[in-house]
């Protein structure tokens, strides 16, 4: 437990920010569930379009890293492409 009132503040501010944080990342991943499963359906772009807005929304607020955001980013578009060649 912290003794230093600025560090006690710095914990609640923690907490805030991983519970925001949480939220972010769990909405990016349900994203990319939608665009992946809207292949092939007339939502298809719509569902990718939101997911990579979201994917840089995440990485301009600093809760995921640029170079992560272009990683899932990349994936995304291999595992849409991998489907669409496949059907």
């Amino acid at each position: 437990m912290a003794n230093i009132k600025s560090q006690i503040k710095r914990n609640k501010q923690n907490v805030v920010l991983r519970e925001r944080n949480k939220g972010v990342k769990s909405e990016l991943r349900t994203r990319t569930k939608n665009a992946v499963a809207a292949v092939g359906t007339e939502d298809e772009v719509t569902a990718l379009r939101v997911a990579i807005k979201r994917i840089d929304m995440a990485a301009s607020k600093k809760v995921i890293h640029k170079n992560q955001a272009a990683n899932k980013k990349s994936g995304l578009m291999k595992r849409i492409n991998a489907i669409r060649s496949e059907a």
